[in-house]
């Protein structure tokens, strides 16, 4: 009899996180998960700072997250939540694609020293894919917020 697998403890820092995501430096956008629920909830940090390859074109006169990064760095940590959901395997790393967005707002700018609380809810789950309700805050007002659905690799 096969123990279940342990469940990676809080707070998750990023050499965790790596062996979730395939997605590494400088476009790995979560720094550290503080909490989860498995099968409902996630929330992660990504602190945004005056370093971030970005920062140099967009714009350099006036530092801007770009809005499709604060999206991207959604869909990561609802990623890392569908893996933690799915039957977790440490060492094994499925793949998901982001395959919609939908209702996408952005509310405030995010700029360097900001630190992005990112707080995703899982809405359901169908076959291989996962709807998600996410929202990107700063000081506790939200920045950003989009539904996303996100699919697993299938060969």
């Amino acid at each position: 009899m096969t123990a279940a697998p342990t469940l990676p403890s809080l707070p998750m820092e990023s050499q965790v996180i790596a062996r979730m995501l395939p997605h590494r430096y400088p476009f790995l956008l979560v720094d550290r998960v503080i909490a989860y629920e498995v099968g409902k909830s996630l929330t992660a940090i990504k602190n945004v700072t005056v370093n971030e390859p970005f920062f140099q074109g967009h714009f350099p006169d006036y530092p801007v997250m770009p809005g499709v990064l604060i999206i991207e760095a959604l869909a990561q940590a609802s990623g890392l939540l569908v893996h933690l959901t799915s039957q977790y395997v440490p060492g094994e790393t499925p793949l998901y694609f982001l395959v919609k967005i939908d209702k996408a707002k952005f509310t405030q700018i995010v700029k360097p020293g900001d630190q992005l609380v990112l707080d995703i809810q899982l809405k359901r789950i169908i076959r291989n894919m996962a709807i998600f309700h996410g929202r990107a805050l700063v000081d506790g007002k939200v920045a950003a917020e989009a539904e996303m659905m996100c699919a697993e690799k299938t060969e």
